[in-house]
């Protein structure tokens, strides 16, 4: 079968599933979109790999696995999004042993190939029975911006600290103690603390 190469096109908050994430690519070649739905953690570590800045202090998941393969002389070659069983899309990305020559498809979900894809600037392709079940017609009239910024990401710097509600900040709390971002953590726990003396 033939590859179509896709290349993302936005990422953006769920309307239907909380935490959730809508991660949606283009067709390379045409003017079909395939939205796949993601998990927060995934959409920020593809949001970091696009904007290419802003990196956490210590590293994710997927950037562990780039230093990793870098050490060992491993490359993605490409991630093909293959399969779609009840509404759930199944990838693999392709791993070359630069040393030895040896290839390796590697199972993965979409999420994470796509993640690591970013990292390695490998391309990212699906098949056309793929495309034909899941994909949607792009109206060029009202196509919409494709800017990487999550609409709603815990990482947004421009929110004030003072409008977020306490749950928000308990998480963003959560996530800069994760990251080691000590400062950010600081000025998020006075401003819990602030508002629990003020009850």
């Amino acid at each position: 079968m033939e590859f179509i190469q896709l290349d993302i096109a936005a990422i953006k908050q769920s309307d239907s599933q909380n935490n959730a994430y809508v991660l949606i690519l283009n067709e390379l070649t045409g003017k079909r979109q395939l939205p796949i739905v993601i998990g927060w953690c995934e959409a920020r570590s593809i949001a970091i790999a696009l904007e290419g800045s802003s990196k956490p202090n210590r590293p994710l998941t997927h950037d562990l696995f780039k230093n990793i393969g870098d050490k060992f002389n491993l490359t993605v070659q490409k991630v093909v999004i293959h399969t779609l069983i009840e509404g759930i899309f199944h990838a693999s990305f392709y791993c070359k042993n630069t040393s030895t020559g040896n290839e390796e498809a590697i199972d993965a979900r979409t999420s994470d190939a796509i993640a690591i894809a970013l990292r390695y600037k490998c391309p990212i392709f699906t098949y056309e029975d793929i495309l034909a079940r899941a994909g949607i017609i792009i109206n060029s009239s009202k196509q919409q911006d494709a800017s990487f910024e999550i609409k709603d990401k815990k990482i947004e710097k421009s929110k004030k600290i003072a409008s977020l509600s306490i749950k928000k900040l308990k998480n963003l709390l959560n996530i800069a103690i994760e990251d080691e971002d000590y400062e950010k953590a600081s000025k998020i726990r006075d401003e819990i603390k602030k508002r629990e003396k003020n009850k």
